[in-house]
């Protein structure tokens, strides 16, 4: 069966049939807290998850910091006055406030709930980081014990809506090769970001589903130009942890020092762009580089393996593309989560981390708080939502909202490759000279071609079987790929990591959101069009 076949005359969906309360797709950590916070609030939850909960995402590669301080404190003021320095005028304090108190009230439950935090030498349990791997296999537990229902290998291909609400979701598993279908009162939107495959560790997965998903039944997007980050990684590893390189030196081919105007990213991606640069941890003393080792071992796993001591030899080091994972823009959230279209919310990477990171990263700390609180809150308010349905949740008709790759506009181009598509798309996205330093004739280029490309996908985009889900993230990729592109174009200043070298200062003028949106024809607009927005 095809999938334009997918959904029969009644708009049902063969394969696995589930209702549920709230629908939560994705298992990372903020799809996890949002599954498990609905679940406290009475509601029957399903999580779908296109890899396998507690081992897919970035948080699962690696571990990640947290910011925990105690009310009042003056860590906690200086936590909060941080932030907002380094927002470029973005960020909204109430928000910032509120997060980082929601982290350190459900760090703390974790610990309550049994979580293994290190001690200080001085027995104090110190929740200033998670590991990875043991934080998601932890949270998958407290999800069996909440009697939460998940669906591993089980990609979402599209929402279902009734009259412009949001009702439910139908996917596929690559395992069984069944089709599956989700009908509920509330669907939270918990898919991390996108990284275009820039093999960034742990982003591969990452690729912009629950943007294209949401699009489709017409949710906004902000920040979508603040997604010119890069990790520093060696250039034979995925591995983008840039901490380490705070005690580096950095040379060209010829071991000469180079100059570092700015932070050192900045002075990389300058030197990259006319030939290899290089690294070595020389700064670190011996103290330092235990802790490191200890605290991060899988950073030196590629180091172990190539033979590497990277404290006493240079290598080879590149930037790779983070864009939406670990920069700004995503969906358009309130304070409980509630996207602009009803019965959908979104939580962690897919929604937009603006009002909380302003205009530059929240890479680490800020975004794991982040994936906390926005997960706990809109698995809360879905809860909520759903339950004010009552018995009318099962009664609405569902109807299919996906498009592109799904239900072609015209004839299917089998020349037309995923491959081709991801590499097109890359080409447009991953370069420093596209992302890193933008410029306005670049960036219109880019959009033609990506119009371009969106155009002929449009038309005879499609797969059946397993690979459709395949075509879905390609398709999701040109799509974010264009709102990254229009909001960049719409933004002529360079605030964060939105780096216009046509335009290299910081117009007071522009300190304000964008909101970006749709599919064939892309949108982008000052955050003053917002009300009319979030009424639509």
């Amino acid at each position: 069966m095809t999938v334009e076949h997918l959904f029969d005359q009644r708009g049902s969906v063969s394969g696995l049939t589930l209702t549920a309360d709230v629908l939560v797709i994705g298992g990372g950590p903020a799809g996890a807290w949002a599954a498990l916070l609905a679940a406290a609030q009475g509601a029957k939850v399903v999580l779908v998850e296109k890899g396998f909960l507690g081992t897919g995402g970035a948080t699962a590669a690696g571990n990640t910091t947290t910011i925990h301080t105690l009310p009042g404190s003056d860590e906690r003021e200086a936590a909060i006055q941080r932030r907002m320095a380094q927002a470029f005028g973005l960020a909204k304090q109430d928000w910032v406030e509120r997060i980082i108190e929601d982290a350190f009230i459900h760090l703390n439950e974790l610990a309550d709930w049994g979580y293994p935090f290190p001690s200080t030498e001085d027995g104090v349990s110190y929740r200033g980081s998670l590991r990875g791997a043991d934080y998601l296999r932890f949270m998958r537990r407290l999800l069996r014990k909440a009697d939460v229902k998940v669906l591993d290998k089980s990609p979402a291909l599209e929402l279902l809506t009734s009259d412009g609400v949001v009702v439910g979701a139908a996917g596929t598993n690559r395992v069984s090769h069944e089709r599956w279908t989700v009908r509920s009162g509330a669907v939270v939107v918990a898919t991390g970001g996108c990284a275009f495959r820039s093999n960034a560790l742990g982003t591969n997965g990452l690729t912009g589903d629950g943007y294209l998903l949401s699009a489709e039944a017409g949710a906004v997007f902000s920040g979508m130009e603040f997604t010119g980050q890069y990790g520093i990684a060696p250039a034979f590893s995925s591995v983008t942890k840039g901490i380490i390189y705070f005690w580096a030196t950095f040379t060209d081919a010829d071991g000469n020092v180079l100059e570092r105007k700015g932070d050192r990213q900045a002075a990389v991606a300058r030197h990259l762009m006319t030939g290899p640069v290089y690294a070595v941890l020389d700064q670190a003393s011996p103290r330092v580089q235990e802790g490191m080792r200890r605290g991060q071992p899988n950073i030196f796993v590629p180091f172990d393996r190539k033979r590497i001591d990277p404290f006493t030899q240079r290598f080879p080091i590149t930037l790779r593309y983070e864009g939406t994972v670990r920069g700004v823009g995503g969906l358009v959230i309130d304070a409980t989560g509630a996207t602009t279209v009803p019965g959908l919310f979104a939580a962690g990477d897919a929604a937009s981390r603006e009002n909380f990171v302003g205009a530059t990263t929240g890479g680490g700390g800020p975004n794991s708080s982040w994936a906390m609180s926005t997960g706990a809150r809109a698995g809360q308010a879905a809860a909520a939502f759903a339950a004010a349905l009552g018995l009318r949740a099962q009664e609405r008709r569902a109807q299919p909202a996906g498009v592109i790759g799904l239900r072609p506009a015209g004839p299917i181009d089998k020349e037309l490759r995923v491959a081709d598509v991801i590499a097109a798309v890359q080409q447009e996205i991953l370069p420093l000279d596209r992302s890193y330093f933008r410029t306005g004739a670049a960036l219109a280029a880019s959009q033609e071609r990506l119009n371009d490309l969106w155009r002929e996908a449009r038309a005879g985009f499609s797969a059946s079987g397993d690979e459709v889900s395949d075509v879905r993230e390609a398709a999701s990729m040109i799509a974010t790929a264009r709102w990254i592109v229009a909001s960049a174009m719409g933004r002529p200043e360079s605030r964060g990591i939105n780096r216009r070298l046509d335009f290299p200062n910081t117009d007071p003028a522009q300190q304000h959101r964008l909101t970006a949106g749709g599919l064939d024809k892309v949108w982008v607009e000052p955050e003053t069009a917002m009300p009319r927005a979030m009424a639509s």
